[in-house]
């Protein structure tokens, strides 16, 4: 079976999806895109990375198998290569392995263990890769992120083997694919300025800010200093309007926080009012209704996209 994927006998169409760290993504596109340019002329294969600032990217190949095993092993080369050049530099003795991270559907990660982990575990003895399976699904998506480290070699036999349970057992029903969340991390208001969190810097936002001082005023009259909220005759402030939005249930907690307290500060910060909707049976998603005047709006619904980030992305803690 092995022999007849490589060989280009099995030359079916096949999607293969790689999570990135920045610094890993740099590397493949090289300088002005060179490296990534011969990697797609040289393998045949397509490579697409994923827009964004994100902590995380997903590079997509695509293409026959012999090209994907083509471009996968130009890329774990690659990694080894920048694994050897940051040794020559340190001190360290023993050489790291390459790692790679696969996103695969959940539907197919139950192939990919085999029964009582028989698949895996033959994987593993007979590429000499490690592989590892996460146990939960990536955020907002039904997809695992599946862990291969080893020596390039043992990554390329290791791919090869996956790419013919892939195909051999396609995915169940509709994937839903992890998309990385932006790096929008959570933001502090001190002194009526907007701030995020970056690394260990507070990072002045001046648009946020604005946001946060029209929502504190809720006029056009009270001096921009001003941050204790205001409430002028009811004509002078803008209309009020109401916003709806879905959040999945298994998000919700991280919202509302301990005994509602980040869900109270989001409405303190805001000025709008906010309702969550009780669970509804059958459903996966929570309803959130928030009022106010369109600044309060915008404003409460950034401070619930950043929470949701925050959470995502692991800075849940802050």
């Amino acid at each position: 079976m092995d022999s007849k994927v490589s060989e280009g006998g099995l030359n079916v169409t096949l999607t293969i999806r790689l999570l990135m760290h920045g610094k890993e993504v740099g590397s493949i596109i090289g300088k002005k895109g060179e490296t990534v340019k011969k990697m797609r002329e040289e393998s045949g294969a397509r490579i697409n990375i994923s827009e964004g600032n994100c902590p995380e990217r997903i590079v997509t190949i695509t293409g026959p198998t012999d090209a994907i095993f083509k471009a996968f092993a130009m890329i774990a080369y690659k990694f080894e290569e920048d694994i050897t050049n940051s040794m020559s530099n340190s001190t360290a003795t023993s050489k790291p392995p390459v790692t790679l991270r696969l996103v695969v559907p959940a539907s197919q990660c139950g192939s990919l263990i085999g029964k009582g982990g028989s698949k895996i575990k033959e994987i593993r003895e007979s590429t000499g890769a490690q592989v590892q399976v996460a146990g939960d699904m990536l955020p907002n998506s039904t997809e695992r992120a599946v862990t291969i480290s080893g020596t390039p070699d043992a990554i390329i036999q290791c791919v090869k083997q996956i790419c013919v349970v892939m195909l051999e057992s396609p995915p169940k029903g509709a994937t839903i694919p992890y998309r990385p969340k932006p790096a929008s991390t959570p933001v502090i208001f001190a002194g009526g300025q907007a701030y995020t969190i970056q690394g260990q810097y507070a990072i002045p936002h001046p648009d946020l800010t604005k946001l946060h001082q029209l929502a504190m005023q809720q006029t056009p009259f009270t001096p921009l200093g001003q941050t204790t909220p205001a409430f002028p005759g009811l004509d002078a402030s803008p209309p009020a309007s109401t916003h709806e939005l879905t959040i999945p249930n298994d998000l919700i907690g991280c919202i509302i926080g301990r005994q509602g307290t980040k869900i109270n500060e989001i409405r303190q910060m805001s000025g709008a009012q906010i309702k969550i909707a009780n669970a509804t049976e059958g459903s996966s998603e929570r309803q959130i209704t928030i009022t106010g005047t369109p600044a309060n709006i915008s404003l409460a619904q950034y401070l619930i996209n950043a929470r949701l980030t925050s959470e995502v992305t692991g800075m849940g803690a802050l």
